[in-house]
C-alpha cells in the first residue's frame, strides 16, 4: 500500500480562502497522484460530511473527511493557511487543514491509522512542529510518524508546545506499520479501548505504580462517535482522557467508529461514578450505562470543553442526579421516539400493560376453556383438586386445568397495572403497581381499577425519584424506600379515595353487559368489529380485546357475547386477504399472494397482524374493506347471541362458543363481504406501468409482530 501521506499530499502555503476553495485544493493533490477518481463526486461527499456538522475544531485546526466510493486508498492530505479559514469553530479560523480521504470499504487497520492521526492533534506539541515545519518531506513525516517532534523543533520553536513531553507521541503511533493485517485486531482494540491513569504525563513513574488500582478515584466511563467516525470521535476520546488526567480521575473511553467498537468491561460500568456521552450518532448499546448520573452532550463539547464534563458528571454525582441515559430510560421510552407527547406517551403505557397481560390471557382463558369442553360448565364447582384428585377420571383432569387456568386468570389486573406502572417508572414501579393491581381485584375494581392502580403506581415513583436524597440513603432507594413509600400511597389512594368509585363505574359497566340485547347489542358489536379491523394489533385494536378481555374476569351472558364478537372479528382481515389473493391473484404482486397463504393460518388463528403486509402496501383499501367485514361479523355475532370463554384460540375453540355454527356463518359473512370490497377496489385501480412492474418483481412488505397478541 502506498503510504497514506506522502510530501507531494502537503501543501505548507495554502492560498484557499474558502473551506470549499481548501477542500478542493487539496482534493486536487489526491486526484494528481491516482488517490480519488472523480473530483466533483468525492468534493460532493465532502461537503455532505461537512453538512452534518463543522469539522472546524479549537485550536486552529480544520479537519474535513469523509467516506466515499471515489477514493481508491485511505488518503491525508495537509494544508498550511496563513490568513486562516473559516471550518466552523468557535473560537476562529483554522490555519492547520487536514483532509481526510477513506475508501468506502476501508478496512479497520486503515481507519485505525486515520483514527491514531486523530488523537495526535489533541496534542499542542505535535500541532506547534507542523506549524513551525519548512519542509513537506519533514512534515509527511511527522504526519505518519516516522518523525519524531524534536526533529522538527529544529526548524523552529513551537508556537504552542504542550506538557506532554516528546515521549507523548511515539513514533509508532499512526504509522502504515500499524496497517499489517496480521495485527489489525490488536490496532482496532488499542484504538477503541483507552484506560487512563494517574500516572503524570512525564511517564517518569513506574508501570507497576501507574497501573495499580486507585479506588479512592472518581471513575468516569465514556462514549464518544461522530457521524463518519473517522476524526471527531477519537479526538474528543483523547481530549477526556487527557482531562481526565489533569483532573485526576479514572477515565475509560470506548470509541464507536468505523473500525467498530470494543465494548466496555461491564465490571468497568458498574463500577463507575459517572458517564459522559459526547456524540452526534445515537450511542450503541445505551442501556448498558442507564442507572449513572450522566452527561450527554456532542462530539465537538468533549474536544473543546472536556474539563468542563468532567467536574459537570462530578457535581450530578455529588447530588445524587441519577439519570438514565437518554434512549435507554423505561422500556416503553426504548421503544419511542424522542419528543413524544403526553398522548403518545399515556397511550404507550397503557399498552406495555395490555402487551405483558395477553400471555396470562391467552394461558389462563385457554386451560379455563379446556377445563370446560372436558367437565362442563359445572366444573367450576369441583373441590380443590389439592384436596381430591382422581388420575382415572376426566372431571379430574377437567378441574385441574379450569384451577390452573382460574389461578392464571387471576393475574390479571395485577400484571396490567404493575406493567403499567413499569412502562412509566421501570423497574421501581412493579412493586406499587402489582400492589395497586391486587387491591383492584379484591375491591373489586376490574379492569378499570387495574387501569387506574398501574397510572397511579407510576406516577407516584416518578414523583419519588425526583426528590433529592442524602447519599447514605441511595444505596437503599430502588430496595427500600421506594416500594415501602409508593406501596403505601398507592393502598392508600386504591382503598380509600379511587376505589370505590372505579368498582362502581365497572359493576355498572357488567350490569349494561348483562342487558345487552337487541339493538343495543347490534350497535355494540359493530363498534367493536370496526375498532378490531382498524389498526391490525395496534391500539384500537387492543382496546377492543382489551375490553372484552376485561369482561372474562367476571363473566356474564353480555361479557361472553362481547368475546365472541371480537374473536370473530379480529379473525376477518387475514382470512379475506387470503380469499382475495386466492380469487383474483393478478391484483396482487407476486409477494402478496406468498403472504395470502401465510394469512390462512394466522387469520384462523385469531392474528389480525396477518393481514398488516397488504394494509402497509395499500392502505386505503384493505383497511377500509376490512373495516366493513368486520362490522358485519361483529354485528351478526351479536344477534346470534353466539358467547365464547376463550380470549384466545381463533377457530381452534370453536366447540367451546356458543352457537357455533352461527358464529362460523358469521365469520364466512364478514370475509365474504371485505373480499368483495378490496377486489372491487383494486379492480377500479388503473394497472400502471410500475404496478404492473411491482407484480412482476414482487416487493415485500413484511409484518413487525412485537408480541404474539391476538388482535
Amino acid at each position: 500500500m502506498s503510504e497514506m501521506i506522502t510530501a507531494d499530499l502537503v501543501d505548507l502555503d495554502l492560498s484557499a480562502d474558502t473551506k470549499e476553495a481548501a477542500a478542493r485544493a487539496l482534493a486536487e493533490r489526491m486526484v494528481g497522484l491516482g488517490r480519488v477518481t472523480d473530483l466533483d463526486g468525492f468534493l460532493a461527499d465532502v461537503a455532505a460530511r461537512e453538512a452534518q456538522m463543522p469539522t472546524g475544531l479549537d485550536g486552529g485546526i480544520g479537519i474535513p473527511h469523509c467516506r466515499s466510493a471515489h477514493v481508491t486508498e485511505p488518503t491525508l492530505a495537509f494544508g498550511r493557511s496563513a490568513a486562516g479559514i473559516d471550518f466552523g469553530a468557535a473560537d476562529g479560523p483554522a490555519d492547520l487543514i487536514f483532509l481526510i480521504a477513506a475508501p468506502a470499504g476501508a478496512d479497520d487497520a486503515h481507519l485505525t491509522i486515520l483514527s491514531a492521526l486523530a488523537r495526535k492533534l489533541m496534542d499542542d506539541e505535535f500541532t506547534g512542529a507542523l506549524r513551525a515545519a519548512t519542509d513537506a518531506g519533514q512534515t509527511a513525516a511527522l504526519i505518519r510518524g516516522d518523525a519524531a517532534l524534536s526533529a522538527e523543533s529544529n526548524s523552529g520553536e513551537s508556537k504552542s508546545a504542550g506538557p506532554k513531553g516528546a515521549d507523548a507521541v511515539p513514533p509508532s503511533e499512526g504509522s502504515v506499520a500499524t496497517a499489517d493485517p496480521e495485527t489489525a485486531e490488536d490496532a482496532d482494540t488499542s484504538a477503541d479501548t483507552v484506560t487512563t491513569t494517574d500516572a503524570p504525563a512525564s511517564g517518569a513513574q513506574s508501570s507497576s505504580t501507574s497501573n495499580a488500582p486507585v479506588p479512592e478515584k472518581f471513575r468516569i466511563v465514556a462514549v464518544t462517535s461522530c457521524p463518519t467516525g473517522i476524526a471527531h470521535t477519537y479526538m474528543a476520546a483523547e481530549s477526556l482522557e487527557n482531562a481526565g488526567r489533569e483532573a485526576g480521575v479514572e477515565l475509560v473511553v470506548e470509541t464507536q467508529g468505523s473500525a467498530g467498537f470494543t465494548r466496555l468491561d461491564p465490571a468497568l460500568i458498574a463500577a463507575a461514578d459517572g458517564v459522559i456521552f459526547a456524540h452526534d450518532v445515537p450511542v450503541r448499546e445505551k442501556e448498558r450505562f442507564a442507572g449513572k448520573p450522566t452527561v450527554d452532550v456532542g462530539v465537538k463539547a468533549g474536544i473543546n470543553r472536556p474539563g468542563e464534563l468532567i467536574a459537570e458528571v462530578r457535581g450530578k454525582a455529588e447530588r445524587g442526579e441519577v439519570t438514565a441515559p437518554a434512549g435507554a430510560g423505561t422500556p416503553v421510552e426504548r421503544a419511542g421516539e424522542a419528543g413524544d407527547g403526553y398522548g403518545t406517551r399515556l397511550r404507550k403505557w397503557l399498552m406495555s400493560g395490555v402487551s405483558y397481560m395477553v400471555p396470562f390471557v391467552a394461558a389462563g382463558g385457554l386451560l379455563i376453556a379446556l377445563g370446560f369442553a372436558i367437565g362442563g360448565y359445572t366444573i367450576n364447582k369441583a373441590p380443590s383438586v389439592a384436596e381430591h384428585f382422581v388420575w382415572t377420571q376426566a372431571d379430574s383432569w377437567a378441574a385441574l386445568l379450569f384451577q390452573i387456568g382460574g389461578v392464571a386468570f387471576g393475574f390479571l389486573v395485577p400484571v396490567l397495572a404493575g406493567y403499567i406502572a413499569y412502562g412509566m417508572a421501570d423497574r421501581p414501579g412493579l412493586v406499587p403497581g402489582f400492589v395497586g393491581g391486587m387491591i383492584a381485584t379484591t375491591i373489586n375494581a376490574g379492569f378499570l381499577g387495574g387501569l387506574a392502580a398501574g397510572l397511579i403506581a407510576g406516577g407516584v415513583v416518578m414523583a419519588i425519584q425526583k426528590v433529592k436524597v442524602p447519599a447514605p440513603l441511595r444505596g437503599i432507594m430502588p430496595v427500600v424506600v421506594i416500594p415501602l413509600i409508593s406501596s403505601a400511597v398507592v393502598g392508600f389512594l386504591m382503598f380509600l379515595v379511587v376505589g370505590e368509585p372505579i368498582a362502581e363505574l365497572q359493576s355498572a359497566l357488567t350490569d349494561w353487559l348483562k342487558g345487552l340485547s337487541g339493538a343495543n347489542a347490534v350497535i355494540l358489536g359493530v363498534i367493536l368489529g370496526l375498532m378490531m379491523c382498524f389498526d391490525l394489533g395496534g391500539p384500537v385494536n387492543k382496546v377492543a380485546y382489551a375490553f372484552a378481555v376485561g369482561g372474562l374476569t367476571n363473566p356474564t351472558e353480555g361479557s361472553l357475547k362481547v368475546m365472541a364478537a371480537v374473536m370473530a372479528a379480529g379473525m376477518v382481515p387475514p382470512l379475506a386477504m387470503a380469499l382475495a389473493t386466492t380469487v383474483r391473484g393478478k391484483l396482487f404482486t407476486k409477494t402478496e399472494r406468498e403472504n395470502g397463504k401465510a394469512a390462512w393460518v394466522l387469520g384462523f388463528s385469531f392474528i389480525s397482524e396477518g393481514a398488516i403486509p397488504f394494509a402497509a402496501a395499500d392502505p386505503l383499501r384493505v383497511i377500509p374493506a376490512s373495516m366493513v367485514g368486520g362490522a358485519v361479523t361483529g354485528a351478526l355475532s351479536m344477534v346470534f347471541d353466539c358467547t365464547l370463554r376463550a380470549p384466545h384460540g381463533g377457530i381452534f375453540v370453536v366447540p367451546l362458543i356458543g352457537n357455533p355454527f352461527l358464529y362460523l356463518v358469521a365469520i364466512a359473512a364478514g370475509v365474504l363481504v371485505s373480499t368483495g370490497l378490496v377486489v372491487v377496489l383494486k379492480g377500479m385501480r388503473k394497472q400502471t406501468p410500475e404496478a404492473a412492474s411491482a407484480d412482476a418483481a414482487g416487493p415485500t412488505v413484511t409484518a413487525q409482530r412485537k408480541e404474539p397478541v391476538a388482535a
